[in-house]
């Protein structure tokens, strides 16, 4: 969690805060609708970019799919290919490109607000960049676990033990 705000990072890659390194990470703030069945489980969360010459924020929410779905493009990641996460165009999404030496190029667009995309790259990245990820994925999952099942198309409740 980060000290001075309570938010956890779901993803950052890139420098550390306070340097001139470009970094780009997704910050969870908390629960879209803490308490209502039907968004308990949507995430408010920042999209942050940091650029010696230029800093941007893109507000969003996640679902619990995109959690899965960043999983998914973290394994593709590790391979070495090229990923895309939350490219379902509700929200904003994020490409991530591996060029030939290893190193990220991250572009973010805002196609269903300001039309506007910003790619960064980014510093060389530590060999234990995936397991960073990884881990910061599962401290998210912990601090704001799965808490409603759909039971039917629609309808939904709050889950009980047991409760795949």
């Amino acid at each position: 969690m980060d000290a001075t705000d309570g938010a956890i990072h779901l993803i950052h890659l890139g420098g550390t805060p306070g340097n001139s390194d470009n970094s780009v990470s997704v910050r969870v703030l908390g629960r879209s609708q803490p308490g209502i069945l039907t968004g308990h489980d949507f995430l408010d969360c920042e999209i942050v970019i940091v650029t010696e010459f230029a800093d941007a924020c893109f507000a969003e929410t996640l679902l619990p799919e995109d959690l899965t779905d960043w999983e998914d493009a973290l394994a593709t990641l590790e391979t070495g290919r090229s990923a895309v996460w939350l490219d379902s165009g509700r929200t904003t999404s994020m490409t991530f490109e591996v060029d030939e030496t290893g190193r990220f190029r991250v572009s973010v667009h805002d196609g269903p607000s300001s039309g506007v995309t910003v790619t960064v790259p980014l510093p060389a990245l530590p060999p234990t960049w995936a397991g960073e990820q990884r881990d910061l994925l599962a401290r998210v999952r912990e601090a704001y676990p799965r808490e409603v099942v759909e039971t039917s198309l629609g309808v939904y409740e709050w889950r009980r033990d047991g409760d795949a």
